[in-house]
């Protein structure tokens, strides 16, 4: 199972090349909309991002009902490790 530190530090490389902004910004608190920039389109983007990445944690695709709720960076992360942790 992967640890925290490295769900992390995957997560955060994942919106910084996707949404093109600093490490710095990115915070379990930050909204993608609010803080992030990120607009709808890349919302689907940075789930599909999250899927391949993490997609031996998961096992599979985040439902549409489960990526609705993803609003912060620490709900991506606490949801990886959620799944990660049912295997």
């Amino acid at each position: 199972m992967a640890d925290q530190k490295t769900i992390d530090q995957r997560v955060k490389e994942i919106i910084v090349n996707q949404l093109n902004v600093n490490e710095e910004q990115i915070t379990p608190q930050a909204s993608f909309l609010d803080d992030l920039g990120a607009d709808s389109l890349d919302t689907v983007e940075l789930i599909m991002a999250f899927e391949e990445e993490f997609k031996d944690e998961i096992k599979g695709e985040i439902p549409e009902s489960d990526a609705e709720k993803l609003q912060t960076v620490g709900d991506v992360t606490a949801y990886i490790q959620n799944k990660a942790g049912k295997k």
